[in-house]
Parts: structure tokens; C-alpha cells; sequence
């Protein structure tokens, strides 16, 4: 297989998967085109917000900017992060998965040398040479 082909592939997957899955993960959080949705981690994110806030969601806050993305959808720059951030990660695992495919499995037993093979080669280490010249 090519070199550095499952790094290419995982950029590319990361960060198509992170933008198409976005939408979904905001969604089960709790941030819907609605609201936030009851009982759900926005809600309790909202919660302690507005506890810490003294009683109101401050503007540009976190919570403030995931129910925007729930409600609207992501923006051209929100976008633009995601897809870095799901392309780094997937360039993590396509490199990891690239470097793993360099290696060789361990020879099967039929391929294992017994060194009865008539017309082999070997070659003798360097302690084994110096067994058989007499002294």
C-alpha cells in the first residue's frame, strides 16, 4: 500500500465526519432548533451558568454559542473549526494506522526455517566462526 495513504484518508474522513456529525452531537446534548431540551446536559449546563451568572446566560458564553449552532446550525467559521479539529484527530489515527501497517506479522509455522533446506544459504555468527578455527 502506498505510503502515508491511511494519513490522507483519515484527514479526509475526520474531518468530513466531524462537520456531517456535528449537527447530531448538538442535538443529543440538548441544543434543538426548539430550545434546550429538558433534563438534557444543556440544561444543566444552562443551569449552572446562569447559577454562576447570577440568574442569566451571559452572551458569548458557551452555552450561549451551542444553542446557536442547535438552533441555526454551525456558521462558516464554526464549520471551519470543526473540520480542523475532526481532520487533526483523524490524522492522529490514519498516521497511527499507517505507522502499524509498516510492521510484519510474525512468520506462520509453515514459514518458519528448520534449516534442512537443501540449497539455503546461511551465514554463521561471528562466535560460531571462531569455534571451528583450532587454536
Amino acid at each position: 500500500m502506498k505510503r502515508g495513504l491511511f494519513y490522507i484518508i483519515g484527514v479526509t474522513a475526520g474531518a468530513a465526519g466531524a462537520v456531517a456529525l456535528a449537527p447530531v452531537a448538538l442535538t443529543m446534548a440538548g441544543f434543538t432548533s426548539a430550545g434546550i431540551a429538558a433534563g438534557s446536559l444543556g440544561a444543566s449546563m444552562m443551569s449552572s451558568a446562569a447559577i454562576a451568572n447570577g440568574g442569566g446566560v451571559a452572551a458569548g458564553s458557551l452555552v450561549a454559542l451551542l444553542q446557536s449552532a442547535g438552533a441555526a446550525g454551525l456558521s462558516a467559521g464554526a464549520t471551519a473549526v470543526v473540520a480542523s479539529v475532526g481532520g487533526a484527530a483523524g490524522a492522529v489515527i490514519g498516521g497511527a494506522a499507517d505507522l502499524f501497517s509498516r510492521f510484519k506479522s510474525p512468520p506462520s509455522l509453515e514459514e518458519e526455517d528448520d534449516g534442512n533446506e537443501e540449497g539455503e544459504e546461511t551465514e554463521m555468527d561471528f562466535l560460531e566462526s571462531k569455534m571451528l578455527i583450532p587454536k
